[in-house]
């Protein structure tokens, strides 16, 4: 049996857990699949249940739990031995300030660098730092973010790039790549909420590259359902990871229709890997 708890994928049984924390019932049906598709956006204890239950589940969200955050995702990378800008993670202010001051001659690294909250999307808790007045300005916002009880930041090597990032998305075995590029040289931030435009085009080779970069990294992980940023000094030309977006955005894709053609692509290929002939379909949008 095939069960789906993805609103939009038909399958054996449905079941929609949204809203609300898995029950007895919905274990009992996990029990008795033989697959379970679940949502992007399912919680922890769905996922879990699912992942301890039934011996087939997509998509693999194993280190989207097992390694939350910005932070968490640096020490997948370290562990993975993936390249990565250089970055030193603090799990609060107190961490911070016991190994070093805002002082120009006393800091992880020198200016200009990168500083990133732990949480946040699409750019908006990252800021590029240039001087102690920049930093000074962030550890504020810190301060006000510890108050009501979010901690956790990482300074990072600034990489320049030619003002442009690698968007490269992985459903399934297929992946999906092309460039975001800022135009406005007033901003850093490559992303398409920064105003950045999408480009399919330039570099082919890069984006060849950069998906033989990410690719060992998604097979020892067994991440299938991800948006990868990566980077290329524009110096080298060396690709860096950034992180992992396991909620992204699908304009790049296409817009949402075209992306859940290729979730269910993707799904039936998975399917079929575990020799089921039968192929679902997109509930209608």
């Amino acid at each position: 049996m095939i069960l789906s708890f993805h609103p939009l994928i038909p399958a054996d049984k449905n079941i929609l857990c949204a809203g609300r924390n898995p029950d007895k019932s919905d274990l009992e049906a996990i029990k008795c699949a033989h697959v379970v598709i679940l949502p992007q956006g399912c919680s922890k204890k769905l996922y879990e249940m699912a992942r301890y239950s039934c011996r087939h589940v997509f998509p693999n969200f194993d280190m989207r739990f097992c390694f939350p955050g910005k932070l968490a995702q640096i020490e997948l990378f370290q562990i993975m031995g993936i390249s990565h800008p250089k970055t030193v993670c603090f799990d609060n202010l107190k961490a911070f300030f016991s190994r070093y001051k805002i002082s120009e001659k006393d800091l992880p690294l020198a200016f200009p660098f990168v500083f990133k909250f732990d949480w946040g999307g699409e750019g908006d808790m990252v800021f590029l730092i240039r001087s102690l007045s920049d930093l000074s300005f962030v550890i504020t916002k810190a301060r006000r973010y510890e108050i009501s009880g979010q901690k956790g930041f990482l300074i990072q090597e600034y990489i320049p790039s030619d003002a442009k990032s690698m968007r490269t998305v992985v459903v399934g075995n297929n992946l999906y790549s092309y460039w975001r590029t800022q135009k406005d040289p007033n901003k850093f931030k490559t992303g398409l909420a920064s105003g950045s435009s999408i480009d399919y085009l330039s570099d082919p080779q890069l984006r060849q590259t950069a998906e033989r970069f990410v690719k060992p990294f998604l097979q020892k992980t067994k991440i299938n359902l991800a948006g990868i940023d990566i980077i290329f000094s524009s110096l080298s030309k060396k690709p860096y990871i950034l992180e992992i977006n396991y909620f992204f955005g699908r304009r790049g894709l296409g817009g949402s229709e075209a992306f859940y053609k290729i979730l269910i692509r993707a799904i039936n290929q998975w399917l079929a890997s575990l020799g089921y002939r039968r192929c679902l379909e997109i509930d209608t949008l």
